[in-house]
């Protein structure tokens, strides 16, 4: 596995080795041997569905305790995967990476707590997996709005398909985003 440093510190794109023949491939998806750059637990799987091109999920994260880091990949399709420094008082706070993950390279993308996550589907029929290494908990779970100004994430899309709860979804500066820099 090769890992790639971002401009946000924790944040990594991985590119994972993959074994092919003429019967199909191999990689492996996770080791934490071959990752002790990645300091978490995982404890649990989730895999979405997006139907159309243009959905954008996000920007998510659970609050204080139950905040969760993951590693994320899109399995069918392709999407443009973003996480957002939510942590006040980093250097980076309010900064983003935008990642192309699909199918075709592969590629994964590690988002550690304290930082947002979102990500917009560039084909239609995506699905999407991650690991994560906190439960779901419905009372932490939280958005901020996808097109915040004070975070100008460039989604190169101008009417988007999203959820009820992601349009009304807060600004950050309105939001109960509890993260700091010493935050783990």
């Amino acid at each position: 596995m090769n890992l790639i440093k971002t401009k946000l510190e924790d944040v990594y794109i991985i590119e994972p080795k993959v074994f092919g023949d003429e019967r199909g491939w191999f990689m492996e998806t996770y080791s934490k041997i071959k990752t002790p750059e990645i300091e978490c637990e995982f404890v649990q799987d989730n895999h979405s569905y997006s139907k159309e091109k243009g959905t954008l999920r996000g920007i998510h994260f659970q609050n204080g305790e139950y905040a969760q880091a993951k590693l994320v990949r899109c399995v069918k399709g392709s999407v443009l995967d973003v996480a957002v420094d939510l942590r006040k008082g980093s250097p980076t706070y309010k900064q983003w990476v935008a990642v192309e993950l699909s199918a075709d390279n592969k590629r994964q993308l590690f988002i550690p707590r304290g930082f947002g996550h979102g990500f917009l589907t560039l084909t239609d029929d995506v699905e999407f997996v991650y690991k994560a290494d906190n439960y779901y908990n419905y009372e932490r779970d939280r958005s901020i709005l996808w097109c915040d100004p004070d975070i100008n994430v460039d989604w190169n899309v101008e009417n988007p398909i999203v959820s009820e709860k992601d349009g009304k979804a807060p600004l950050l500066k309105d939001s109960d985003c509890n993260f700091t820099i010493d935050f783990k």
